[in-house]
């Protein structure tokens, strides 16, 4: 699993919150723990593989808002403690 966070400029309220997941959800279907934060100005997601960062930008050139920055790392389960 890898967890992906994007820094993207554009997001103003909760609406956009809901934007940008709905467009990650799309570009990435397989795509858990999608959630985005208009006040950190991020998105954050979870994938099997890791993200393709073009088609990332590509899904999200049509909507409006800009991908600042793309990172990747590997997603480490936590435990109960």
């Amino acid at each position: 699993m890898v967890q992906t966070t994007v820094r993207i400029e554009g997001m103003a309220c909760g609406m956009c919150e809901a934007h940008i997941a709905d467009t990650i959800r799309r570009a990435f279907p397989g795509a858990k723990k999608v959630k985005a934060s208009h006040r950190k100005g991020t998105a954050v997601f979870v994938t099997e593989a890791a993200a393709d960062e073009a088609a990332l930008r590509q899904a999200f050139d049509a909507t409006g808002y800009r991908v600042l920055e793309v990172s990747s790392e590997p997603c480490v389960k936590k435990g109960l403690f």
